[in-house]
């Protein structure tokens, strides 16, 4: 990594800061309500739930980037919608004295490491208000997904599924 030269002659320490954290978009659909509640009772069938993930980070000014995690649940009974809850959970960080490549692996994983937590409670927070049983999303292995992004050359996280 090569390091750059601040005024004074010395080299600059690389610098990562979290300036902002905020829901930018949050959607809570459920469809078939109210007749789904009582469908839900009067079955042994369970609920199948989909989740789908991607993220994406764009410059907004000198070393500053927008990171969006958007988080997409799904959840089915027998073939019909029960519910769907969606959240674009986003932060402003100051990204200034990395590499291109440890850059973009902040973007790429740390950053949404930071996000997910508030994107999980989010969600946890619709379907439950929602009147559903409380769903918690379990941890996703944000450095794992990246180098698999990178592995494939893809310019976005792809899909997960849980």
């Amino acid at each position: 990594m090569a390091e750059s030269i601040a005024a004074n002659g010395q080299a600059e320490q690389p610098q990562l800061s979290l300036q902002k954290v905020y829901t930018k978009d949050v959607s809570f659909e459920a469809p078939n309500a109210p007749q789904v509640f009582q469908d839900m009772g009067a079955t042994q069938t369970q609920p199948q739930v989909q989740l789908n993930l991607s993220q994406k980070a764009g410059e907004i000014g000198a070393d500053t980037y927008e990171v969006v995690l958007t988080l997409t649940l799904t959840c089915t009974l027998e073939e019909r919608s029960v519910y769907l809850a969606e959240v674009h959970q986003a932060g402003i960080f100051g990204v200034a004295g990395f590499g291109e490549t440890d850059r973009d692996a902040i973007l790429g994983s740390y950053c949404p490491n930071v996000l997910f937590p508030y994107a999980r409670q989010a969600i946890s927070d619709l379907v439950q208000n929602g009147g559903f049983p409380p769903f918690l999303l379990q941890p996703i292995n944000f450095d794992a997904l990246y180098a698999e992004q990178r592995r494939r050359g893809l310019p976005e996280a792809p899909a997960a599924h849980a």
